[in-house]
């Protein structure tokens, strides 16, 4: 995977505004004007209006974007935008959406995620605020071809944000290691032979989200189940999966006050960061490390997850390509624990020549292909920048593109309309190397050898690690290294979640606190 807050402004006026000023809210299901996306014969407009909302509720701005086809250009929705002072107003009231979820238990909150996930996966949910609705497959089809995702990865990416939801118990009982979610209801109780209390730390929990991969959304979903609102800044290119899963969540029971979904600029991004209590953030390193000292915002960028192969097992290391090439290109490599390096005390170039020979030929196919393994980018500029950037790197001794010769073309390329970035696989001398530890939203990794004694000292953070060894001191030595936070030790992907494990940030231990307590009464 891969803003500071400005001064105020006044919220812009919409074409729903009353002359006093004061903001009017349009609800789904009301009847609207003709003005309001119906023709003069009381049609529906064709392409769908999705409206901010703002606890819950529709709210058209005259200041709309388009969200586009990446193939075509063909309209596939017009998004309302609005300026911080709104998102700044609606903050101040942030606290009546807390209410509405505190009145209901976190057992009921559990059972509206189960609901929710079914109605994610298979409900024919409302699309913005003129009437349309949306199915499983036209959502599929919609955000395939705004994302450049293919048809088959949106599923699978709908498959984990399902069985997030509907799996929330577990979900909830591994962050907060098997506490009696009572203690939440009430404030306080007795487990665990001691008495217990928590506190919330924030009245509403800030997203600012991506548009590269729609599962990321799955790591704000127990934020409901811990009684905490959500405000939304979608990505510009993919609204559609925050604003299903706000649809299904108000269809299976959820009050509609706790959602504020607000497309926004630069500025309102930084009102949801810094406005709320608490916030998560996605981004490359430039967009996240201004918030890298600020404990109440999450960050989510760069992953540089690796595998490393011990001594031990590196002689068998042909048993394990399947393993580094799912490692580096599930998801369309687009995802922070995507394998980006491959770390080896030997055998690296044969290993890079091995994953070259099964990544290189992969080209693009059609969005409806049930195998495509490559996605199409949005924003034709990023493929650029990602090919030239690695051009850039090849010029400094010490790497060697393995792909090349596999390849039997371009690295960027043009197809069905859309840009592509076909796998790349870097034989590079040392960690030393720019190319050694880089990342990019394309199934890319570079193979460095390095002795494993010395491995810990040159990999770095790292989000995801699979370790394949059974040495056993190499393996106390993983264990104790404080900059991995996911650890697989074997032949397991570093795409593989554990759901009642901490996946990217433990959501509970963000929004709720433990506070020391007596009662004399």
């Amino acid at each position: 995977m891969r803003a500071a807050a400005g001064a105020g402004h006044s919220p812009r006026r919409t074409r729903n505004d009353p002359p006093c000023h004061v903001s009017k809210y349009v609800c789904h299901g009301t009847s609207l004007p003709a003005k309001v996306g119906y023709t003069s014969a009381n049609k529906m407009s064709p392409i769908p209006h999705i409206p901010a909302l703002r606890r819950g509720k529709a709210y058209e701005s005259l200041d709309t974007v388009e969200v586009k086809d990446f193939r075509t250009g063909e309209v596939k929705a017009t998004v309302s935008q609005v300026n911080a002072g709104i998102v700044r107003k609606d903050l101040g009231r942030v606290g009546e959406a807390q209410t509405t979820l505190k009145q209901l238990t976190v057992a009921q909150l559990i059972e509206i995620c189960a609901r929710t996930g079914d109605q994610f996966l298979n409900g024919t949910l409302p699309l913005g605020d003129q009437g349309h609705t949306q199915s499983p497959q036209q959502y599929i089809e919609t955000l395939s071809s705004t994302s450049g995702l293919p048809h088959v990865m949106v599923r699978r990416n709908m498959e984990k944000i399902h069985f997030a939801l509907t799996n929330m118990r577990t979900v909830l009982n591994g962050l907060s290691r098997g506490l009696d979610f009572s203690i939440l209801d009430s404030g306080s109780g007795e487990q665990f032979g001691t008495r217990l209390s928590y506190f919330p730390t924030t009245q509403a929990l800030g997203l600012v989200m991506p548009s590269n991969s729609p599962a990321v959304n799955s790591l704000w979903l127990p934020a409901i189940a811990l009684k905490t609102p959500v405000v939304i800044k979608p990505g510009k290119e993919e609204p559609w999966t925050p604003y299903r899963l706000i649809q299904a969540f108000i269809a299976a029971g959820a009050p509609a006050e706790a959602f504020g979904f607000y497309p926004t600029d630069h500025e309102g991004a930084g009102v949801i960061l810094n406005g709320c209590g608490r916030a998560l953030i996605f981004g490359d390193k430039s967009t996240t490390q201004q918030y890298a000292n600020n404990p109440a915002i999450q960050i989510h960028g760069p992953g540089w997850s690796k595998i490393l192969i011990g001594e031990d097992r590196i002689e068998h290391w042909r048993d394990y390509v399947d393993v580094m090439v799912a490692s580096i290109s599930d998801n369309g490599g687009r995802s922070c624990i995507n394998a980006s390096a491959i770390v080896v005390p030997k055998f690296a170039a044969e290993i890079a020549d091995a994953l070259a020979q099964k990544l290189g030929p992969v080209q693009p196919t059609n969005a409806h292909d049930p195998n495509a393994r490559l996605s199409g980018f949005a924003n034709p500029r990023m493929a650029e920048f990602i090919d030239a950037a690695i051009e850039d790197g090849l010029r400094t001794p010490g790497a060697t593109d393995v792909t090349a010769k596999y390849r039997n073309g371009p690295r960027k390329v043009t197809f069905d309309g859309g840009m592509f970035v076909r796998p790349t696989v870097v034989r590079c001398d040392s960690f030393a190397h720019p190319l050694a530890n880089r990342e990019f939203l394309c199934p890319y990794a570079s193979v460095v050898q390095v002795p494993q004694v010395e491995m810990l000292k040159h990999i770095g953070y790292t989000l995801a690690c699979t370790a394949i060894t059974k040495d056993a001191k190499f393996i106390e030595q993983l264990m104790a290294y404080p900059h991995i936070e996911r650890l697989n030790i074997g032949p397991v992907s570093t795409m593989k979640v554990s759901w009642d494990q901490p996946h990217e940030g433990n959501m509970f231990e963000f929004l709720w606190q433990r506070r020391s307590i007596e009662r004399a009464w």
